[in-house]
């Protein structure tokens, strides 16, 4: 595993030989999927008040073998750097499913996921993704 350093020194030098790739759309490659309610609910939220369709941040706690596809997917087209699956996970946007009060965890979730595909294709391939 590489240091938390050495990633920075590596992504200070790639950035100073050129332009960096950064992943594409999330919510587009979550579509291709055509998940159900199931899917997003998971044994956990099975029983949750309201409707959680389309809520793609949960999908890194009910599917994250979903999401780590997303992020491998874009790693293998050429992409050096992960953003999280977090774009909606604020209060204000989870107060939309009654889940503002899981914040931290949808963060440290999505946070984790990426760091561990990006360092499994970084061990596959040699190539350093960040």
């Amino acid at each position: 595993m590489i240091k938390t350093e050495e990633r920075r020194v590596a992504l200070r030098e790639l950035l100073a030989r050129r332009i960096a790739i950064l992943d594409g759309a999330m919510g587009t490659m979550v579509q291709q999927y055509k998940l159900g309610e199931a899917d997003y609910r998971g044994a956990r939220f099975a029983d949750w008040p309201s409707e959680l369709r389309g809520n793609h941040d949960l999908l890194t706690l009910t599917r994250p073998d979903v999401i780590a596809e997303v992020h491998r997917a874009f790693l293998e087209a050429g992409a050096d750097i992960l953003e999280t699956n977090t774009f909606n996970s604020n209060a204000e946007s989870l107060a939309d499913y009654g889940m503002q009060a899981l914040v931290a965890e949808f963060n440290e979730q999505g946070a984790a996921l990426a760091r561990r595909v990006a360092d499994e294709v970084t061990a596959a391939t040699g190539k350093l993704s960040f």
